[in-house]
């Protein structure tokens, strides 16, 4: 073996334990800062404008989840496109857990659906920290619609949506909303012809309701339990497969005779996908804790949530369950946004 060849296979070595030490001190200073996470403030989008329900609850865990963690929690809202504008930013993030995004049932399960072209996988993009609430819709109905018509059960809604095919309307929050779904798959279910009345949002078409411009609505539970509770409207049915403690009087869809029927409104913590598995374990026992604070229960209680306390593995399973099942549903409703 000449001299030079003996020089140039020890520097090749030399070179391969320089490689292997920086490869150590890099696997170890990534599991320092793993270990070290958070030391700086994290990044909670709410893809909604500010005072709804996302938001409020954002809020109020964002106080909870910065004690056990030690870190501020930020809350930014980013809403447009349905949601997808603020979930895109966390689909896009950097993939260490700083970036948070409050995303739901809209965002994750109907939108990939309704629209074209969306910005993100809602799968592949993110990953599922906890379910925070799951809240029935509630089918409710303008009193003096029900009156005059002597309407007080769903038996009785569909009955006079039979007598008159084409005359009986509904409104939602939208093309594609959650409303919108469940008056399509109702007709489908009853075998009733009916006309979908959309609007600029939620509040709108619950005006709309009130005012007698329209004859039921499928509404979010907390958001129609005040005017059900002052006689304004008349619940029939909640649209989930179980009633709900909120109106324990009151039948699911499915009990009043029409089945499968099982349409509600969840929300719950994504990350970026991703994001290591230490850190990730460490957001969803934040947040576990932070929903099992005696007064974001309440909060979420009087929401009329019922959502069971899930893992990260369960809640990914479930948004893809859910994501399966709107598929049909929004080809069903007919709804595109281009």
């Amino acid at each position: 073996m000449n001299q030079s060849f003996r020089l140039m296979r020890r520097h090749l070595l030399l070179l391969g334990l320089a490689c292997a030490g920086l490869v150590g001190i890099s696997s170890v200073a990534t599991a320092q800062a793993q270990a070290q996470w958070p030391s700086k403030p994290i990044r909670f989008v709410v893809p909604y404008p500010p005072g709804g329900p996302l938001d409020t609850v954002a809020r109020v865990l964002a106080e909870k989840v910065k004690v056990s963690l030690g870190q501020p929690v930020v809350v930014e809202n980013k809403p447009g496109a349905g949601g997808n504008i603020g979930v895109d930013l966390i689909a896009k993030a950097q993939p260490d857990g700083y970036s948070l995004v409050m995303g739901a049932v809209a965002t994750h399960a109907i939108n990939p659906w309704l629209f074209s072209k969306i910005p993100y996988d809602a799968v592949k993009d993110f990953a599922p920290v906890a379910l925070v609430a799951s809240v029935p819709n509630v089918l409710v109905v303008n009193k003096e619609f029900a009156d005059k018509n002597k309407i007080r059960t769903m038996a009785d809604l569909v009955a006079y949506g039979q007598a008159n095919p084409g005359k009986l309307n509904y409104g939602s929050g939208g093309a594609g909303s959650a409303g919108h779904l469940a008056g399509e798959l109702l007709g489908v279910r009853a075998q009733v012809k009916m006309v979908h009345i959309p609007y600029q949002g939620a509040a709108p078409a619950k005006l709309a309701l009130l005012s007698g411009q329209s004859d039921f609505m499928f509404d979010n539970l907390a958001s129609a339990a005040p005017l059900i509770k002052e006689g304004k409207v008349i619940a029939l049915a909640v649209t989930t497969t179980a009633r709900s403690a909120m109106l324990p009087e009151v039948p699911t869809v499915e009990q009043s005779g029409f089945k499968p029927f099982d349409i509600g409104t969840w929300f719950g913590v994504f990350t970026t996908a991703g994001t290591p598995a230490a850190v990730l374990t460490k957001l969803h026992n934040a947040y576990a804790q932070a929903l099992a604070d005696p007064e974001v229960a309440k909060r979420l209680a009087e929401m009329g949530s019922n959502a069971k306390a899930l893992s990260s593995v369960e809640f990914a399973e479930m948004v893809k369950q859910e994501l399966e099942k709107y598929k049909d549903l929004v080809k069903l409703s007919g709804a595109q946004v281009n």
